[in-house]
């Protein structure tokens, strides 16, 4: 994801008016604090996720598909996420400027497939992996910038919606309780919403223990994912080649 810096101050201002906000907006802090202290937060070069996705379709609930996922993220800019499941393992890695996936069958790891990720991809691939480290704050110092869409209610709870804008069409939805900081929802331009539940703290800081994503579909079918946490591990040190994009010889 490339990042766009600050305009001019002109333009600047004229972006205030719109309801743009140059410096990151109070409940950001906020945020911050419900999560960990400043010290912890910056702290953190790596996490490493072990958990369960399951995932199931409206049209066939009764056929959930399970996988095992382990998700490494590590400053600046890598991200290693596996999904392994009894048919395939399947690799997307994110290494600076490349990324990649690797699909391969489970029972015959000599019968794969790999794609190098076209730039739009790769772009909203770097926005994630950057949103797994910041715990919300520098958005600005990244090129991206902050959008205030004022209060908003969810669940019965008084929230401040926060638009988290990386590039032109590559925006995060958040919405966080006003009394306490929580991160009550997050929304996407086309309908994905994530949900939070349970906490698990590590190095004092708190992560979630599940996150529900739920996605409408093209054909009308709402996709439901929900990845539930077993162990999350902060601080690893992990070797570039584990980001790199991988040899294609067979």
């Amino acid at each position: 994801m490339t990042f766009f810096r600050s305009l001019a101050s002109v333009c600047t201002v004229a972006s205030l008016v719109a309801g743009l906000s140059a410096a990151e907006p109070a409940i950001i802090g906020k945020a911050r604090s419900y999560l960990g202290t400043e010290a912890a937060l910056t702290g953190v070069i790596s996490v490493r996720y072990a958990g369960t996705v399951v995932t199931t379709f409206s049209n066939e609930p009764e056929k959930p598909l399970r996988e095992a996922v382990e998700i490494i993220v590590q400053k600046p800019d890598q991200q290693r996420v596996t999904a392994t499941s009894d048919k395939s393992i399947e690799i997307n890695g994110l290494d600076g400027y490349e990324g990649w996936q690797r699909v391969q069958d489970a029972a015959n790891p000599k019968n794969w497939r790999q794609v190098v990720f076209k730039p739009d991809v790769l772009k909203r691939i770097r926005a994630q992996a950057r949103e797994n480290l910041m715990f919300f704050g520098g958005l600005e110092r990244l090129g991206g910038r902050y959008e205030d869409g004022g209060a908003a209610t969810v669940d019965g709870i008084a929230c401040q919606k926060i638009g988290f804008v990386h590039a032109p069409g590559i925006v995060f939805h958040r919405y966080f309780d006003t009394a306490t900081g929580r991160l009550v929802q997050t929304g996407t331009d086309d309908g994905t919403l994530t949900r939070e539940s349970g906490e698990i703290v590590t190095n004092g800081v708190r992560f979630p223990k599940a996150m529900t994503i739920t996605a409408k579909l093209p054909d009308g079918r709402t996709k439901t994912t929900v990845i539930t946490f077993d162990a999350i591990a902060v601080n690893e040190n992990f070797p570039a080649r584990l980001f790199a994009v991988p040899s294609t010889e067979r």
